[in-house]
């Protein structure tokens, strides 16, 4: 194994970011700034590592990540398993978000998916189920976004599907959204 193409893959794709992506970025911080300012919850989901990922950027929300300040309301919808074994076992595993996003969520809320796929069922019900709710959704996706690119509110898109580029460059750009985020939170 080349350990310096693995590197110079990782800096390729954040080197490819354009202006379009960077405005894009721009509006996550918009949409969670007013949910935030507003009373708002940001719900979370995503499978495998992406569900990692969802938990490490609620944890930003509700603990900080740089400036100290008071917590915002964030909730992943990834970490309760007698919720999530209970709705896969009385509804199937496609509902396991959708049924919480239900339950939860609330008109002005902001839902963030991450998937590298851009075809998981489950996540793709959960913006469904956002929707109907007046839930903005926003999102980060690889394999170009495919069906939950094309019902997302806000979303970036990659062309590549490898779960481990998409999953280590959503946690790159949300970082740096919720840097953002605080800065604007705490002036």
């Amino acid at each position: 194994m080349n350990y310096a193409d693995e590197i110079n893959k990782r800096t390729e794709v954040l080197n490819k970011l354009t202006e379009s992506d960077f405005n894009q970025m721009k509006e996550f911080t918009s949409v969670m700034l007013e949910t935030i300012q507003n009373g708002g919850k940001v719900m979370t989901c995503g499978n495998g590592g992406s569900a990692a990922n969802a938990q490490h950027i609620t944890g930003d929300i509700v603990g900080r990540y740089k400036i100290e300040r008071e917590a915002f309301a964030g909730l992943s919808l990834t970490v309760d398993p007698s919720v999530m074994t209970a709705i896969g076992n009385d509804y199937g595993y496609d509902e396991v978000f959708a049924r919480q996003v239900e339950g939860l969520g609330q008109t002005g809320d902001t839902l963030i998916v991450l998937s590298s796929s851009a075809h998981s069922a489950n996540i793709l019900k959960a913006v469904q189920a956002a929707k109907k709710k007046g839930i903005k959704t926003i999102g980060v996706l690889g394999n170009n976004g495919g069906e939950i690119g094309e019902q997302l509110d806000y979303s970036l898109t990659f062309a590549f599907k490898d779960s481990d580029l998409v999953e280590e460059t959503a946690m790159a750009l949300f970082h740096i959204v919720l840097m953002d985020l605080e800065k604007q939170l705490t002036k």
